[in-house]
């Protein structure tokens, strides 16, 4: 039972926890936009919006859902709704339009939170489905933490002094085999059961996967570096057509942020450590390191039954550790340290099939197109899920070091463009038996 199931019995409680991770994603996007003001209304790069424009974007699905909808109150700031609607500008266009000054989206952010919680305190939270167990509030809270990943990335894209700092992450370890054996047979994938789950997770269906292998770790800086040198740039068998021509037309030698053996990381200019997770590689990239390595990419269902599958019990667990929600010492969640930690840093989140880093560090790219399950609802909007459906985005797994815990799940689904590049993306590798 996931401790929201367990809070559903006391709604006071379920709205204690609520109002504190309502905060608690607050905190964080707050801390990425606590910066100069013409950092915050630049544009870094046109494949990103402006800093400010992300904020008062959460402000305004905030207001949409929670204080108009739930809460059935007056808008806040109605005149603000095409601004901040994501599918009505493109990322490039947003600075032309006319965006909330940095301190006039402070404040627009806030006296909507101030609302929020004013429903959160006289709503029940249950009777309709919207509500029941407080989704709307758990959907708001995720989609703040994933506005929070991708202000990290335009972090990332700005050129200048840094402004972000972190500790360095725990040491690693290698594993005992590289890679793992997966039985293959039945197992049930997706949820009926997280009562914050979106759409695109359910519903849980059996699905049947052939026996193969797994890397138990996700490709390292090293694994990576060794492709470059091998000259896996320079050979088209290792590349799909699509991908050969993508990589010529941008130019791609290494992974973004790389150049001549360092790194360039939210302006620090580091040595590449060998051990870390691979980051900044679209799939093109990732697919052809694969094919290189005389391996493929991991289907998604291949993925989910490698972090989800108990041999022993015959059952899905919610989590590669349990079912118990994520603790820091399972997985590097919630921008700690600011970079992926060395593979084996985490023990305690290994699966039971002994799969490491399933969880956190980086979004790993599989082989599948994001497509619905069978059975698939659309809920409480088409604009999350459904319209992205389709061969032209991939699937992505198991969260990144920038993802929050409340925004990641062993079923949670992300897609992207295969040359994305500037997201917190890595891979492992798998084949058959």
């Amino acid at each position: 039972m996931t401790a929201i199931e367990e809070l559903r019995h006391s709604p006071d409680q379920l709205r204690t926890r609520i109002a504190a991770e309502l905060e608690r994603a607050r905190d964080r996007s707050r801390r990425l936009t606590d910066i100069d003001h013409d950092e915050l209304v630049r544009q870094h790069s046109p494949l990103m919006s402006p800093l400010v424009w992300d904020y008062a974007h959460i402000g305004s699905q905030e207001e949409l859902w929670l204080v108009r909808d739930v809460g059935g109150r007056e808008p806040v700031r109605p005149d603000i709704d095409d601004i901040y609607d994501a599918f009505r500008t493109k990322r490039a266009d947003r600075p032309s339009l006319p965006l909330l000054s940095p301190a006039e989206a402070r404040r627009y952010v806030r006296e909507v939170r101030d609302k929020a919680l004013d429903v959160l305190d006289r709503t029940p939270l249950t009777g309709r489905r919207l509500v029941e167990a407080g989704f709307a509030f758990g959907m708001i809270v995720q989609h703040e933490q994933q506005h929070v990943e991708t202000m990290f990335a335009t972090h990332q894209l700005r050129v200048g002094a840094p402004v972000l700092d972190a500790p360095a992450p725990p040491s690693g370890s290698a594993p005992d085999r590289p890679e793992v054996h997966v039985p293959g047979g039945m197992f049930l994938m997706g949820t009926d059961l997280e009562p914050w789950a979106l759409d695109n997770e359910r519903p849980a269906h059996a699905v049947g996967v052939e026996p193969y292998w797994i890397d138990t770790d996700p490709v390292t800086n090293a694994q990576y570096a060794a492709f470059i040198d091998a000259g896996g740039y320079d050979n088209p068998d290792w590349w799909t057509a699509d991908g050969w021509a993508y990589k010529n037309t941008a130019g791609l030698v290494a992974p973004q942020f790389w150049d001549e053996g360092a790194r360039t990381r939210f302006g620090h200019v580091e040595p590449i450590p060998p051990d870390e997770p691979v980051q900044h590689v679209c799939w093109y990239e990732a697919d052809a390191y694969a094919r290189w390595a005389g391996k493929r990419l991991p289907t998604e269902a291949e993925w989910e039954m490698a972090a989800r599958f108990d041999p022993e019990t015959g059952r899905s667990r919610r989590f590669p550790w349990g079912d118990d929600d994520p603790r820091p010492e399972h997985a590097n969640l919630g921008g700690t340290y600011l970079q992926p930690a060395p593979v084996g840093a985490y023990p305690e989140g290994t699966s039971p099939l002994g799969v490491r880093g399933l969880m956190g560090d980086v979004w790993e790219w599989t082989s599948s197109d994001f497509t619905p399950y069978p059975g698939f609802a659309m809920f409480p909007y088409p604009e999350y899920s459904e319209v992205f459906f389709g061969p032209e985005y991939k699937v992505l797994r198991g969260g990144s070091w920038a993802a929050d815990p409340t925004a990641v799940r062993a079923t949670f689904r992300n897609w992207d463009y295969p040359i994305r590049r500037q997201i917190f993306a890595g891979f492992r590798c798998a084949r058959d038996v």
